[in-house]
């Protein structure tokens, strides 16, 4: 399976089992990540973690501090894809990082306000 990365009329496609996306919330300008793995026809999201809580930034149940993140498994089924609606609160977009490569995806000044991540063959 491969990660497809839809924006605009580009296609990025990544031959890679799992990836992290990461941005700064627009509000407490901290840091979000989230681990999703690449499985079947889904995206499973398998972790999130915040620097630290706030405005809209409660970690979920059973989250665990280790000294820097706060950790926990969410709680949402398999996901056929994931949107991501660019917004000007937040003008650098996501990080993606997989397969050891991190980019820049959804960024103000790009032709795509959305970018559709999804597994693809």
């Amino acid at each position: 399976m491969s990660l497809c990365i839809l924006a605009g009329a580009g296609l990025m496609r990544l031959a890679v089992a799992g990836f992290t996306l990461s941005w700064t919330h627009s509000i407490e300008k901290t840091r979000w990540e989230e681990d999703w793995l690449v499985a079947g026809e889904h995206l499973t999201l398998v972790e999130a973690r915040i620097e630290s809580m706030g405005a809209g930034m409660e970690p979920g149940e059973g989250a665990r501090f280790d000294g820097t993140w706060w950790r926990w498994t969410p709680r949402v089924p398999p996901l056929p894809e994931v949107l991501l609606r660019r917004s000007d609160a937040i003008p650098q977009g996501w990080g993606l990082c997989a397969g050891g490569e991190c980019r820049r995806i959804g960024a103000a000044g790009e032709s795509a306000d959305v970018v559709l991540l999804k597994a693809c063959d």
